[in-house]
């Protein structure tokens, strides 16, 4: 059986989004599609054009999520998750979102595009007069820093180059100190022009 049969006979010969019957085609959902019918659905046009066009989104179309979020496929979920974020900022697809339970892994693939993610919500490393820090810049530090367990001090105006961020702690950054890799919390440090 072909792909594209089994997804037929998945959806009942409809777009699994909206339920529409006409102008049908196999979507393979990103970020990695292995070409199976487990990493596809079967879109209609006005679906596929709407998520490929972000531009060209009617709000009203897409309250056909309403129905599909429901669905048991995975490939369905994730595309009904990405959609209802997209549009999560007209009031009625975040109340779906929040009724919406995706698996880990589910989710895990919803999310792997970066859908949802705008730049406001990803962690920001700011030095001590709030200009954005990031991997591999060079910093200065503004006081004296005993680093702990290393018993050394690390002098103020000390450069550190070449820093790293840590990921899910916006106040820490790492770096090369005499030697030794330390944590250095953000408000010590300024960022070398």
């Amino acid at each position: 059986m072909e792909k594209s049969d089994s997804l037929y006979a998945r959806s009942h010969s409809a777009c699994e989004l909206c339920s529409a019957n006409e102008n049908l085609g196999v979507y393979e959902v990103p970020p990695e599609s292995n070409g199976s019918a487990d990493e596809c659905v079967l879109l209609c046009e006005t679906c596929r054009e709407q998520i490929e066009n972000p531009d060209k989104v009617d709000i009203n179309h897409w309250r056909c999520l309403n129905d599909s979020m429901w669905s048991q496929t995975p490939a369905v979920q994730v595309m009904a998750w990405r959609m209802l974020t997209r549009l999560s900022a007209e009031g009625w697809p975040q109340e779906l979102l929040d009724m919406l339970y995706l698996d880990d892994a589910t989710l895990a693939w919803a999310q792997a595009t970066g859908e949802g993610q705008s730049d406001d919500d990803s962690i920001k490393h700011l030095d001590s007069n709030g200009a954005v820090l990031e991997a591999g810049d060079t910093v200065t530090l503004i006081k004296d820093l005993n680093v702990k367990g290393a018993n050394f001090t690390a002098k103020r105006g000390t450069a550190v180059r070449g820093i790293s961020l840590v990921a899910d702690n916006p106040e820490h950054i790492e770096g090369r100190v005499n030697g030794q890799q330390i944590v250095i919390l953000t408000k010590f440090v300024k960022k070398a022009n």
